[in-house]
């Protein structure tokens, strides 16, 4: 698409140190590569007493190599920085980048999904920050600015949400537009996220992978097999430090722009979750969760997707929260439950059975398929929002609003057919959250399909716009279907 006459000539680039940055590792490697040798020599002249001098490259040559070197990396760095500009205009952000290879992104402001601030270890050093926005696309083409000043990025954030809810234009003044105040609402302490790294299920890995060590060096009478198992240990270690150090001071707070999550230990992030824009959200809750009395708390987000390059901890909007946090997590992302009593309704989806709250548990000969967790398997649907419960050892209550309802579908295998049992699927987007009901009566599940389908097709009717600020246009409503249940 050709820029409009108001943005050309607003192209900016990003801080001229921005290629050091995103680049510092390669430079650490290549200054390893060639200066390791030299480095063992002179440490073995040094505790010889120059009696076992090497002979090495001439000092012109290592000379001409480290200069050399630092001429090609600072061409590379500069055309990576000259050709690499950005652009926000009312209604989009462009991002021009590459050498050799031209690159043209473009966004809509009005999609954006979720935008983050983020700060590795050494853009925080120079004070830089990347600014990185996720649009409608299942996270495959998130777009970034690496890097600009923190308080640029802070701006430049507050611009394109103020833009995206409907408020003034961005033409010639993103600068002026303020970043709109937070409130905190909760803070998680080191010690409560210390608690979850541990009752998490890497440590039911390490005791299943313990045991069987146990097992093998006993039958074997030899502890060799430890080397064996040396690097699922290290892989546990790596898995807890990443999730200690990404949780490390989770914060939640609330501002005109949707919802904040701020976290990191290392690598800081700064994250606002517009209003409107979570699809799905699942509460779980693993057994050694439970002794604690704490639950996870994940949200799928069209941008999102199932990308794993920042290890799932995006999804999270609660690392470890008590039964009330929870609660108030949900009142954040979730304004309107659609029922009168939403404590009483959430509470009996994640520590309930049978028909409490009003859910419609699975039949009785449910249990020849699932003789655990048949009791807790059933949905609720309210006002606004269809609630899905299943599970016993890992519980799980995923709640889908009516409006993100992407499709619905029915399976039944063979011996499901046998029992006149049916499972229902709603999907969602791509996300950790993958909502179902497993094991409803035949009628039952099909009744829900229906029921569910009617809902989901009236609430789309009168959802908010996705510019979350501007009054929605007046429309005929079918309310019946909202209040059906």
């Amino acid at each position: 698409m050709t820029p409009s006459p108001q943005d050309q000539g607003n192209w900016q680039r990003v801080h001229p140190i921005s290629p050091l940055v995103r680049g510092w590792v390669a430079v650490i490697g290549v200054l390893v590569v060639f200066g390791r040798n030299t480095f063992e020599d002179l440490l073995r002249s040094a505790s010889s007493g120059g009696r076992d001098a090497v002979e090495g490259p001439p000092a012109w040559l290592i000379l001409a190599i480290v200069g050399g070197a630092a001429v090609i990396f600072g061409t590379v760095f500069f055309l990576s920085w000259y050709f690499t500009r950005y652009s926000v205009s009312d209604d989009h952000v462009r991002v021009n980048s590459g050498v050799l290879f031209r690159q043209q992104r473009q966004a809509r402001i009005d999609r954006v999904q979720a935008i983050d601030v983020v700060q590795p270890l050494l853009a925080r050093i120079f004070g830089l920050a990347e600014l990185k926005f996720e649009v409608a696309d299942a996270g495959k083409s998130a777009m970034r600015l690496s890097f600009l000043r923190l308080d640029e990025a802070r701006r430049l954030r507050a611009a394109i949400l103020a833009r995206a809810a409907g408020l003034t234009p961005l033409a010639g003044n993103a600068g002026a537009v303020p970043e709109a105040p937070e409130r905190e609402v909760m803070r998680l302490s080191p010690a409560r996220i210390l608690g979850s790294t541990v009752l998490s299920g890497t440590t039911l890995t390490l005791v299943g992978a313990a045991a069987l060590l146990a097992v093998l060096a006993s039958s074997v009478r030899s502890w060799a097999v430890l080397a064996g198992f040396l690097p699922l240990l290290l892989g546990l270690v790596a898995a807890y430090w990443k999730s200690f150090s990404t949780e490390f001071n989770f914060r939640v707070a609330v501002s005109p722009d949707g919802v904040r999550l701020h976290y990191g230990l290392l690598d800081t992030r700064s994250q606002t979750i517009p209003p409107g824009r979570v699809q799905a959200v699942g509460i779980t809750q693993g057994p050694l969760e439970r002794l604690a009395g704490w639950y996870r708390v994940h949200v799928n987000v069209a941008g999102y997707g199932v990308d794993r390059s920042e290890g799932g901890g995006r999804s999270v909007v609660l690392p470890a929260g008590t039964l009330d946090q929870v609660l108030q997590v949900l009142e954040l992302i979730l304004p309107d439950p659609g029922t009168p009593d939403p404590v009483g309704v959430f509470t009996a989806g994640l520590t309930g059975k049978d028909s409490d709250g009003g859910f419609q548990p699975s039949p009785r000969r449910a249990r020849w398929l699932d003789p655990l967790a048949w009791r807790r398997s059933g949905y609720r649907a309210t006002g606004t929002a269809l609630l899905c419960r299943h599970g016993v050892v890992f519980r799980s209550l995923q709640v889908v609003p009516h409006e993100r309802t992407q499709s619905l579908g029915l399976f039944q295998g063979p011996l499901m057919r046998r029992l006149r049992l049916i499972d229902f699927v709603l999907h969602s987007t791509a996300g950790p959250v993958r909502p179902v009901v497993h094991h409803l009566d035949l009628m039952q599940g099909r009744q829900l399909f229906l029921a569910q389908a009617s809902r989901a097709a009236a609430a789309r009717r009168i959802a908010r716009p996705d510019r979350w600020l501007e009054a929605p246009q007046p429309i005929d409503q079918d309310k019946e279907y909202l209040h059906e249940q």
